[in-house]
Protein backbone atom coordinates (compact mmCIF):
# COMPACT_ATOMS: atom_id res chain seq x y z
CA UNK A 1 0.00 0.00 0.00
CA UNK A 2 1.06 3.57 -0.51
CA UNK A 3 1.34 4.21 3.20
CA UNK A 4 3.85 1.37 3.58
CA UNK A 5 6.05 2.84 0.88
CA UNK A 6 5.72 6.30 2.41
CA UNK A 7 6.44 5.31 5.97
CA UNK A 8 10.19 5.04 5.35
CA UNK A 9 10.32 8.36 3.46
CA UNK A 10 8.23 10.09 6.10
CA UNK A 11 11.23 11.30 8.10
CA UNK A 12 12.71 12.99 5.03
CA UNK A 13 9.43 14.55 3.91
CA UNK A 14 8.38 18.09 4.71
CA UNK A 15 4.90 18.85 6.00
CA UNK A 16 4.11 20.51 2.67
CA UNK A 17 5.23 17.42 0.72
CA UNK A 18 3.15 15.20 2.99
CA UNK A 19 0.08 17.37 2.39
CA UNK A 20 0.61 17.23 -1.36
CA UNK A 21 0.95 13.43 -1.29
CA UNK A 22 -2.18 13.02 0.81
CA UNK A 23 -4.09 15.29 -1.57
CA UNK A 24 -2.86 13.20 -4.50
CA UNK A 25 -4.00 9.99 -2.80
CA UNK A 26 -7.44 11.48 -2.12
CA UNK A 27 -7.74 12.63 -5.76
CA UNK A 28 -6.72 9.18 -7.00
CA UNK A 29 -9.46 7.62 -4.86
CA UNK A 30 -11.94 10.13 -6.29
CA UNK A 31 -10.91 9.12 -9.83
CA UNK A 32 -11.50 5.47 -8.94
CA UNK A 33 -14.94 6.29 -7.53
CA UNK A 34 -15.81 8.22 -10.70
CA UNK A 35 -14.74 5.23 -12.81
CA UNK A 36 -16.97 2.89 -10.78
CA UNK A 37 -19.93 5.24 -11.13
CA UNK A 38 -19.36 5.64 -14.87
CA UNK A 39 -19.33 1.85 -15.19
CA UNK A 40 -22.61 1.62 -13.30
CA UNK A 41 -24.12 4.32 -15.50
CA UNK A 42 -22.97 2.58 -18.68
CA UNK A 43 -24.37 -0.71 -17.39
CA UNK A 44 -27.73 0.93 -16.81
CA UNK A 45 -27.66 2.60 -20.24
CA UNK A 46 -26.80 -0.57 -22.12
CA UNK A 47 -29.69 -2.41 -20.44
CA UNK A 48 -32.24 0.28 -21.28
CA UNK A 49 -35.12 -0.62 -23.58
CA UNK A 50 -37.76 1.15 -25.63
CA UNK A 51 -41.28 0.10 -26.47
CA UNK A 52 -41.95 -0.82 -30.07
CA UNK A 53 -45.51 -1.90 -30.57
CA UNK A 54 -46.25 -4.34 -27.77
CA UNK A 55 -42.73 -5.45 -27.00
CA UNK A 56 -39.64 -3.99 -25.39
CA UNK A 57 -36.49 -3.85 -27.53
CA UNK A 58 -32.98 -2.80 -26.54
CA UNK A 59 -32.07 0.82 -27.26
CA UNK A 60 -28.62 -0.35 -28.35
CA UNK A 61 -28.79 -3.45 -30.54
CA UNK A 62 -24.99 -3.68 -30.93
CA UNK A 63 -21.99 -2.67 -28.86
CA UNK A 64 -20.84 -0.33 -31.64
CA UNK A 65 -24.09 1.63 -31.38
CA UNK A 66 -23.44 1.98 -27.65
CA UNK A 67 -19.72 2.83 -27.92
CA UNK A 68 -18.18 3.60 -31.30
CA UNK A 69 -14.48 3.63 -30.47
CA UNK A 70 -13.46 4.11 -34.09
CA UNK A 71 -15.55 7.26 -34.42
CA UNK A 72 -14.17 8.73 -31.21
CA UNK A 73 -10.61 7.81 -32.20
CA UNK A 74 -11.05 9.53 -35.56
CA UNK A 75 -12.38 12.66 -33.83
CA UNK A 76 -9.35 12.71 -31.55
CA UNK A 77 -7.00 12.32 -34.51
CA UNK A 78 -8.87 15.00 -36.46
CA UNK A 79 -9.91 12.65 -39.24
Amino acid sequence: MLLNSLRYDFERMTVKEYGIRMTAVALKKLDQQEFIHRQAWANWQVQSTKTQGRKEIPVYSTFKKFFDKEKIENEIRGI
